[in-house]
């Protein structure tokens, strides 16, 4: 499969997506539950940290993603620990015997990937480096639908996945939480900081949902499109109803007062 770069539109296409994400309110209980079994295992996912210079945080979300959190599992590919893999990859790790301890191989599938200290660890290159781990399948056969192994329980995907090797479904839906929806509760809960992402400024927008002609179905949601608007309005010649409905004229009025329209405006 080709290699997609890391470059600065993808990088700016990761941030946009991650700042506006939003998990959905049928999925919050599950995501917290996924959250606190990832931190009551922090000690052991900061072990293959330190002797892999990766993310803790990075290596909690592959293994929820690839192996259900079981730590009988390979971090590779959910294969069980009492031999090698057989799905792809297969036969890792080749030293040892198996049965594998998780770490060891862990420590294997992340030097497989290429990862270490020197990888790009922020924001962008860590979701880059996630949807890269499961594959660029999405991204180059079916780019209508974001990735659900980063956006599944989010505001930016619904329907649309794999269901076999190289079977896709338009109608399908992940019954997974992605990767970049567990990170985004885990900085919303103060858990992981991102080093090359600033605390935002006292007059900072608020967040807001994507560009849509309806009102959000979610209170919480509306309620922050409601605060949005209020926002802009306290800027001269800004006039925004306050209707909790995120649309066109919200849309460019945001880009008069920050220089970007909402996030899936299609004029962006």
């Amino acid at each position: 499969m080709p290699s997609i770069p890391l470059t600065d539109s993808l990088r700016r296409e990761y941030e946009t997506l991650f700042n506006s994400s939003l998990i959905r309110s049928d999925r919050a209980a599950q995501v917290e539950q996924l959250i606190s079994a990832i931190v009551a295992n922090k000690a052991r996912y900061q072990a293959v940290s330190a002797a892999s210079g990766v993310p803790w945080a990075f290596i909690a979300a592959v293994h929820t993603m690839e192996a259900s959190a079981s730590f009988s599992k390979h971090l590779h590919n959910g294969d069980p620990l009492t031999a090698r893999t057989i799905q792809v990859p297969a036969g890792r790790p080749k030293s040892g015997n198996p049965p594998f301890t998780w770490e060891a191989s862990a420590i294997d599938a992340i030097a497989l990937k290429g990862l270490s200290t020197q990888t790009d660890w922020s924001l962008a290159g860590t979701l880059y480096q996630l949807e890269r781990y499961n594959g660029w399948g999405y991204r180059l056969n079916h780019p209508h639908v974001l990735t659900p192994y980063l956006w599944s329980y989010s505001n930016h995907y619904r329907s649309g996945k794999y269901v076999a090797d190289g079977t896709w479904s338009d109608t399908a839906v992940s019954k997974q939480c992605g990767a970049a929806v567990m990170l985004r509760r885990m900085a919303e809960s103060g858990i992981i900081e991102f080093h090359d992402q600033p605390a935002p400024a006292p007059d900072a927008p608020p967040l807001v949902v994507a560009l849509s002609n309806t009102r959000p179905d979610d209170p919480a949601m509306a309620a922050r499109v409601e605060d949005l608007q209020r926002w802009l309005n306290t800027f001269p010649g800004v006039f925004v109803k306050v209707d909790g409905v995120p649309g066109k004229r919200t849309s460019e009025a945001y880009k008069k007062v920050t220089g970007s329209y909402l996030p899936g405006d299609p004029r962006s």
